[in-house]
């Protein structure tokens, strides 16, 4: 049975790997799509079972992002996969497309964050402000064109919107975030800011099986928005139509 709404990357007893899908929803309240009900009603269909199914999600991706993420489907290795990522166990590589040209090939970007109150963004502060949180990304850039920088991103630290924030203060917004300052428009567009999607994407996902121990590392293909970078390298890793 093939699911409709997210590919499979990886399955192995409890542990499942999916490609979520930019424009969608991790987690929502009851009512509203997301891939969380998705990946449930696969299950459920799949597996003929009665009622619902239980889905641990130890790790989210913002709405407007792309990309590999884990989920469980029994409480014991959702627990445990939640452990790896709270001791960062778990390595995340992201590919970003972001605004001008980052003169460096590779670096460490060290700031302080915290989420602004009552809005759904983050910002850049002072380290002694109340609730910051330092912030720590290094990247290596992969090409340069047209104004624009592909990096390959990886976290120390896991903050609010931290990718989205970082490049933004560093004055490289992601293509099409328009939350956080870019002027470059993105895949299919919308009224509704919400539905908006960036050029960000969770590529490879390394953690730990949290039942067998086994090395696990997933590698989630491109959605077809970023064929508008008409770069050969980039274009070769984009999922091909079903």
């Amino acid at each position: 049975m093939t699911p409709s709404g997210f590919d499979i990357l990886y399955e192995e007893g409890p542990c499942l790997v999916v490609n979520k899908p930019a424009g969608v929803l991790t987690q929502a309240p009851p009512g509203i799509d997301s891939l969380e009900v998705r990946i449930k009603r696969f299950l459920i269909e799949r597996e003929n079972k009665p009622g619902k199914a239980y889905l641990g999600v130890p790790h989210r991706l913002d709405r407007p992002v792309s990309g590999a993420l884990v989920v469980a489907k029994h409480v014991r290795a959702a627990r445990r996969l939640s452990e790896q990522f709270e001791g960062r166990l778990v390595e995340k590589t992201y590919w970003a497309i972001v605004e001008g040209n980052v003169t460096d090939d590779d670096g460490k970007w060290i700031d302080h964050l915290h989420k602004v109150a009552d809005k759904a963004r983050g910002e850049v502060v002072d380290a002694d402000q109340p609730n910051a949180k330092r912030a720590i990304l290094t990247y290596r850039v992969k090409h340069r064109f047209d104004g624009k920088t592909w990096l390959e991103i990886t976290l120390e630290t896991g903050r609010y919107h931290q990718i989205r924030v970082q490049t933004s203060s560093h004055g490289f917004p992601v293509v099409g975030d328009a939350l956080y300052g870019a002027t470059t428009a993105f895949g299919l567009q919308s009224e509704d800011p919400r539905d908006r999607v960036i050029a960000l994407h969770a590529r490879d996902l390394a953690f730990r099986h949290p039942m067998t121990k086994e090395d696990v590392c997933a590698t989630a293909l491109l959605p077809a928005s970023w064929k508008t970078f008409d770069q050969a390298d980039l274009r070769s890793a984009v999922r091909p139509p079903s």
